[in-house]
């Protein structure tokens, strides 16, 4: 089955959906997690999404995740490895009809202050956020059914973002 590129309005539901499946994988990694964080559009008020959950969760040691694997797929996730990004560990709930996504991290890795920063700046700077909702709905408008082209028509708009969200991350978590 294709996968359809769905992007949707906002969902005031989204942020109590991540808390409830916050509790369950804190249980799992008990320890292990340091902090779990809600990413990604669904994670930013107002912005248009897929109806998916990204999930960040920061590790003591990425090299344990793999130990959990089992008891994260008893909750739905299909664990996926690094998928292409070293130092992640990635985990899908859904199939082809996804509602969630696990990022995992070891605390330090950069990845991390990179999608905390491009979520905090999103939440406050609207008009960024509103030009990438739009870019989004055209895109799926015109790739519903080929996510590579959809992500790659993104890349551009994403970047440009992705670095002034660092630089005004990086100004107010200066020391």
């Amino acid at each position: 089955m294709t996968r359809k590129v769905i992007i949707t309005a906002y969902n005031p539901d989204w942020p109590s959906r991540f808390q409830r499946e916050k509790k369950p994988i804190m249980a799992i990694f008990k320890d292990e997690i340091l902090n779990i964080h809600h990413i990604g559009s669904s994670s930013i008020p107002g912005l248009a999404a897929k109806p998916v959950i990204d999930i960040l969760p920061v590790v003591i040691d990425i090299e344990r995740v793999n130990h959990f694997n089992g008891e994260m797929a008893a909750l739905g996730y299909e664990p996926h490895g690094e998928n292409g990004l070293p130092g992640r560990r990635y985990f899908q709930k859904g199939g082809n009809l996804r509602t969630h996504h696990i990022h995992i991290y070891e605390k330090g890795n950069p990845a991390i202050t990179r999608h905390l920063a491009f979520r905090d700046y999103l939440r406050e700077n609207g008009e960024d956020a509103k030009q990438y909702g739009t870019l989004k709905l055209e895109l799926a408008k015109q790739f519903p059914f080929d996510i590579n082209s959809y992500i790659k028509g993104k890349e551009a708009l994403v970047q440009e973002i992705e670095m002034r969200a660092m630089e005004w991350y990086k100004k107010r978590h200066a020391f």
